[in-house]
């Protein structure tokens, strides 16, 4: 007697042909999507209620104009015609006082690190200056600078220079010297010249660390450039002199507004060299970030 052995049916978890199994993938995708924007906006909630708690629940009715609620800083500061022209000329003139000072401070930086990375004794010799700097509070230095450079534009870049500088220089000089030794001693069997390897070895494995110095400074040069204005009430108006007559004049509304434009000018400087980080080094730095 044979025994004939039928083939088991098709069961239903069998993904069908074609499809591939790809819908999970994509609600998967739609959700991380979603979570992805839905995380900030619960914060930014958060925070505004947390606003018009401080506002209504905290302060007197007598001292409301030191916090004023969300709805009048739109509708009297950032929906007022010359409230915003005015604010939009100062940050016009605070943008260029702030690339400026960006781009002075990252050659300087870049030469700097290069320079210590290249021999341990110019390390021991350059590098404490770069922390003593940075040590060293600005607000101390702001009236010698004025004193020096006079109250213009080429002393709000020195201080937007010297606020922004430590971070570029300390993140080159650990991506410089970061690079593997095994790399070191393939290039010394080719015999690379120094420079051959600082060119094609060095500054290729050091760029996200360097990117991500300028993005920290890039912040910090929006700082230098309002903290320049602060002091330096002369010339053309920047952020920070704006800041400093509304508050001088208890102009709530539009205090907040400018604050949330000068918030607006410095995540906008950090996202572009993010940015510009992506286009330089790409993702393949990043092996924790999930593809989808």
């Amino acid at each position: 007697m044979t025994t004939t052995v039928q083939d088991a049916p098709p069961t239903d978890s069998t993904p069908a042909a074609g499809t591939g199994g790809t819908a999970p993938l994509v609600r998967r995708r739609r959700g991380s999507r979603l979570a992805r924007w839905a995380a900030p906006l619960a914060v930014l909630v958060a925070l505004l209620g947390l606003w018009y708690a401080i506002t209504y629940l905290v302060l007197a009715p007598k001292k409301r104009f030191l916090m004023p609620p969300p709805q009048d800083v739109v509708t009297q500061a950032l929906l007022d015609g010359p409230t915003m022209q005015r604010i939009g000329e100062a940050l016009a003139q605070t943008v260029k006082v702030t690339f400026t000072g960006l781009v002075i401070a990252i050659v300087i930086g870049m030469v700097w690190a290069v320079l210590m990375s290249q021999a341990k004794v110019a390390e021991r010799s350059l590098f404490p200056y770069a922390v003593a700097l940075q040590c060293i509070p600005i607000l101390a230095l702001v009236p010698l600078i004025g004193f020096w450079f006079g109250f213009g534009f080429p002393a709000r870049v020195i201080v937007c220079v010297l606020i922004a500088l430590f971070p570029i220089v300390s993140n080159t000089l650990f991506g410089l010297q970061s690079v593997d030794r095994g790399m070191h001693e393939l290039f010394d069997l080719h015999g690379a010249s120094r420079l051959t390897r600082l060119v094609k070895l060095q500054l290729p494995a050091a760029m996200p660390a360097i990117f991500a110095g300028f993005r920290i400074s890039a912040g910090l040069s929006v700082v230098g450039a309002i903290v320049g204005d602060v002091f330096f009430k002369q010339g053309t108006a920047g952020l920070g002199i704006v800041l400093d007559n509304f508050r001088s004049r208890l102009q709530g509304p539009q205090l907040f507004a400018a604050i949330l434009v000068a918030a607006a000018l410095g995540f906008a400087v950090f996202a572009l060299f993010g940015w510009l980080g992506k286009l330089a080094v790409g993702r393949w730095y990043d092996q924790s970030r999930d593809p989808a």
